[in-house]
């Protein structure tokens, strides 16, 4: 969410401005970017994977 990003960019302003913190903050998991993104909507359903309601009869 936002504040992973703004987690990120603190850290990466942080190793800019002193490159020795990198392998200390990349240790803490601070350094990785999250890689999710939205699943794109298909079309004939709802949304990227939520089809019409079913009803057999």
């Amino acid at each position: 969410g936002q504040a992973g990003a703004i987690r990120l960019g603190i850290a990466r302003a942080l190793v800019e401005y002193n490159e020795t913190l990198k392998p200390e903050l990349r240790k803490a998991g601070l350094m990785t970017r999250d890689a999710r993104e939205v699943e794109r909507k298909k079309v004939g359903l709802h949304k990227a994977r939520r089809a019409t309601q079913f009803s057999k009869r």
